[in-house]
């Protein structure tokens, strides 16, 4: 099962008239923030797959529809018409999803979690401690999974790294230590983040932590998951 992960800047081997060729065993498409709804709704209407998206701190002309917060009702939120604004992709920002696979008894589990730490007044800014709050509230949808298919979680969607992982210190680019606690808690296989800018795309993106691989998707990235180890719940 392949991936295809996007972030943080419009890469143009991906932005191209031969995308839907270089990517034709991909199932599907997550975006990890800080791009551009044009660029994510290029990519869905090219490639054609189910598409997953969060918030960075930038490119948040959209923001606002998705969060009620910001005046979004359940109803602006819920509307179909919605995917004229995110190109038919899925925002996965605070929320536990269940997506189907080409196994029906094995779905992917995503959680998705949008924005950077906080650092000045802008949107999609959150401190440590709101972030933990945002996560917790999905709590009961995580013990679900357990109980249901034996895992919390595969993949953890973010923009933003764990603190003293793929972080930097600038106040801008610290990440999240309640990301930590929610590794070591929720064991996912998989966190996927960008907001970290990658200028030797030879640098190595992967880091383990506990249980999972921290993966730097800046630009684009492909994620194969072995299906065996994906039906194991590895």
């Amino acid at each position: 099962m392949k991936i295809l992960c996007v972030s943080d800047q419009i890469d143009p081997l991906v932005y191209s008239n031969s995308v839907k060729e270089r990517f034709s065993d991909v199932e599907f498409v997550f975006c990890a923030g800080d791009l551009p709804m044009e660029y994510i709704d290029f990519i869905v209407s090219s490639l054609n797959l189910p598409t997953y998206f969060v918030f960075g701190n930038h490119n948040l002309n959209e923001f606002h529809l998705f969060h009620k917060s910001f005046g979004a009702s359940d109803s602006t939120i819920n509307n179909l018409g919605l995917d004229s604004v995110s190109g038919g992709a899925n925002y996965a920002g605070f929320k536990a999803l269940t997506i189907p696979t080409s196994v029906p008894s094995h779905p992917l589990l995503v959680v998705g979690a949008s924005g950077s730490i906080k650092y000045n007044k802008g949107l999609c800014q959150y401190s440590d401690r709101a972030m933990k709050l945002k996560l917790l509230r999905l709590l009961p949808r995580l013990l679900y999974n357990k109980l249901r298919y034996g895992r919390y979680l595969d993949i953890f969607l973010t923009h933003s790294p764990p603190r003293h992982l793929q972080d930097k210190e600038d106040p801008c680019h610290r990440g999240f230590a309640c990301f930590r606690w929610f590794l070591k808690k929720f064991k996912p296989r998989y966190m996927l983040h960008g907001h970290i800018h990658l200028y030797d795309l030879q640098e190595s993106r992967i880091t383990k932590y506990h249980q999972t691989e921290i993966i730097n998707v800046f630009s684009h990235y492909i994620l194969d998951i072995p299906w065996s180890a994906h039906k194991d719940g590895v």
